[in-house]
Parts: C-alpha cells; structure tokens; sequence
C-alpha cells in the first residue's frame, strides 16, 4: 500500500469506485462519461443525460463521479467549458459572447461570473492580457457550424 493511498487520497486516473454489476469496471462507465462531456462540452447537458451514457441511475452517477474525480460532473463540465473558452479567446477574433455561446454556455453573465471564480479575471481581462487572436472568428464560426457534407 502507497501512502497515497494510506493517507486516503485518491489518483484522479485511477478511481477506487467498485462496479455495481462486476461485469464493467466502474471507471470505464465514468471514463465513458468523462471523454461523452469532452467531446460534447458545447451541448446543452443535464446530469440525467450523462448518467444515461455511463449506464448508471442519476444519483449514483454524481457520487461515483465525485467519489474518483474529486468534483461533481456539473464541476467538471463548467471547468472544461472554461478552459476551452480561455482557448478561444487566446486563438479566435471572437466576441466573448460568440465565445460564451460556442462553449456551451446560454448567459453571458453566467459565464463571465464561472470564468472569473475559476480564473480569477473576466473573459475581457483574460483577453486583453492574452494578446491578439491568431484566427479569424469566421473560420471558427465555419467549424462549429453543422456539416451537410457528410
């Protein structure tokens, strides 16, 4: 036994939540999860929907989530949203409404208040302190959009 783990902290690569059915490791119904919210950040997402991508009721999914990641599944969104926002507003000539919009966020100033209690500055400063956006804001509006090629 590592210290670590004497000491009861937990890795957040490998959570120590026990399966329900034995047939699937737990982490895999939470990673499944966990990579489902990655890739879909920008989309309106409810708890619900994501205790139905990792095969779990809602309740069980919140406190296996927190249980392995140290943060609510709510947490881990809003702080991935953020962090891709801090990207576009490093990269995209953007307005930071056209930012909060494309990160997955419906209020401008629910957005501005999460981005400032989690970075410590408003999406203008973050901006500002940044420098000039190396992308055009009409090709990120390009890639964001649905394709109808395919």
């Amino acid at each position: 036994m590592t210290d670590a783990t004497a000491a009861g902290t937990r890795s957040r690569r490998a959570p120590a939540v026990p399966s329900r059915t034995g047939r699937q490791p737990a982490v895999a119904h939470l990673r499944r999860a966990k990579d489902w919210m990655d890739a879909h950040y920008a989309e309106a997402l409810d708890v619900e929907r994501l205790a139905a991508v990792a095969g779990w009721s809602r309740y069980h999914f919140i406190r296996s989530f927190a249980a392995a990641y140290g943060e609510t599944p709510k947490a881990y969104l809003t702080r991935r949203r953020i962090e891709r926002a801090q990207d576009l507003l490093r990269s995209a000539n953007l307005t930071v409404t056209e930012v909060c919009l494309a990160v997955g966020f419906t209020s401008l100033g629910t957005f501005s208040r999460r981005f400032t209690e989690l970075t410590g500055q408003s999406p203008s400063q973050y901006r500002a302190r940044t420098g000039p956006p190396a992308i055009p804001g009409c090709y990120v509006m390009m890639w964001t959009r649905p394709s109808t090629f395919g």
